[in-house]
């Protein structure tokens, strides 16, 4: 499961992002409104972690704009006000829940499973194109019996071709999905983790194969017999 997490305390988002990555789930973080929305938008996200008080958007600017796009993630909202009209505002906004400040771990951790229960779109634990398998909770990759586990990097990559199946996506939106729009990861990373994924599907055997259009991305497609 791969969340987003927006919360402009650095210390409670480093805490809440090792907590989260212990109970082995994916997660982008970032600090201000502006980030929690571009990410939003352009992301995979199972689920979204949004703190009302940010710089350069609030929560509810932010998650009222996402609804306004069609957008039905999942959305945990995170404050310190408690009042109950602040409540009110955050759920006729769009939340799933709310959580006030200061709460414990495992509340969070329990409203987030809950959460992920209640999604309107339920994304399969198991993924299938074609001969191949992806299971998002043991990140392994299987074809005609046989399994391999992919390191993060590789799993999120084949993720993100799995949940977008016949669709071109190009080197520089996996760069950002994949690595982060502050990383200092280069296009060519993309091409060889490319490389390391089509070595995996001739390992495994599988027909899928991971198809290239120049100056347009690549996309996963299944090889013809004969």
């Amino acid at each position: 499961m791969k969340l987003l997490l927006a919360e402009d305390e650095t210390a409670l988002n480093e805490a809440i992002t090792d907590i989260l990555v212990y109970h082995k789930y994916l997660v982008d973080s970032v600090f201000d409104g502006a980030d929690a929305l571009d990410y939003a938008r352009l992301g995979e996200y199972d689920g979204i972690i949004l703190d009302i008080m940010m710089p350069k958007k609030d929560g509810l600017e932010v998650l009222t704009t996402l609804r306004s796009e069609g957008i039905k993630t999942p959305v945990l909202l995170l404050t310190a006000k408690s009042e109950i009209e602040d409540r009110i505002a955050g759920l006729d906004a769009g939340a799933d829940d709310y959580l006030p400040k200061p709460f414990a771990m495992g509340e969070l951790l329990a409203r987030i499973r809950a959460m992920l229960r209640r999604r309107e779109d339920f994304t399969p634990d198991v993924l299938t194109f074609g001969d191949l398998t992806l299971n998002r909770g043991t990140y392994e990759l299987g074809a005609n019996g046989e399994t391999q586990v992919l390191p993060k990097i590789e799993f999120r990559m084949m993720e993100i071709f799995m949940l977008n199946k016949g669709i071109f996506i190009s080197g520089d939106d996996l760069l950002a999905k994949v690595w982060g729009y502050d990383s200092d990861a280069e296009i060519g990373t993309v091409w060889v983790y490319i490389s390391y994924l089509r070595k995996r599907l001739s390992a495994l055997g599988s027909k899928v194969e991971i198809s290239a259009k120049r100056n347009v991305g690549y996309t996963l497609t299944e090889a013809n017999d004969g």
